[in-house]
């Protein structure tokens, strides 16, 4: 472009008779700044070239920082989301056992209540039928020096034989 400017320049002077004069002063201005242009887009161009590999190793290094921090933060966030999820999860268990106790404490009074024995009453029984048992049997080796012994009720309990049907 730079050169069919100058040979249009040059053909305009040499047809006038006048060599360089013939564009005058601005045409020789122009020329020269649309040169020195053309030079500054070049040696942008060459600076990239040469700066550009590391420009890009630059940008990399700091894509490769800001992916660390921001996986560090979502691991941080993750912990503490589980630490969070683990301590309701153990409220809920405690709240679940203390309702559960609640339960049986209100049935336990009802079925007390409604003069049905629990598994202490029964077992405090049979503690009881053996201490008489054995008073019994005290009492009868005294009087008779050593006749029949009376066997526990408990001692006596067979299991119980499943029906048929």
């Amino acid at each position: 472009m730079l050169k069919q400017a100058r040979a249009r320049a040059a053909a305009q002077g040499t047809e006038s008779g006048k060599a360089k004069t013939a564009g005058g002063p601005g045409a020789a201005s122009i020329l020269d700044s649309s040169r020195q242009i053309w030079l500054a887009g070049l040696g942008a161009f060459a600076r990239a070239q040469a700066e550009g590999r590391k420009v890009f190793d630059a940008l990399v290094r700091q894509g490769e920082s800001v992916e660390s921090s921001t996986r560090r933060a979502a691991a941080d966030t993750a912990h503490a989301a589980q630490a969070r999820a683990k301590e309701m999860q153990k409220m809920a268990g405690g709240t679940w056992d203390r309702l559960e106790k609640v339960f049986e404490d209100r049935v336990a009074r009802a079925l007390s209540r409604l003069g049905v024995h629990t598994q202490a009453d029964v077992d405090r029984l049979s503690a009881r039928v053996d201490a008489l048992a054995e008073a019994v049997n005290e009492l009868v080796k005294s009087r008779a020096g050593g006749g029949k012994a009376v066997k526990s009720r408990s001692a006596r309990k067979r299991p119980a034989k499943a029906r048929v049907r």
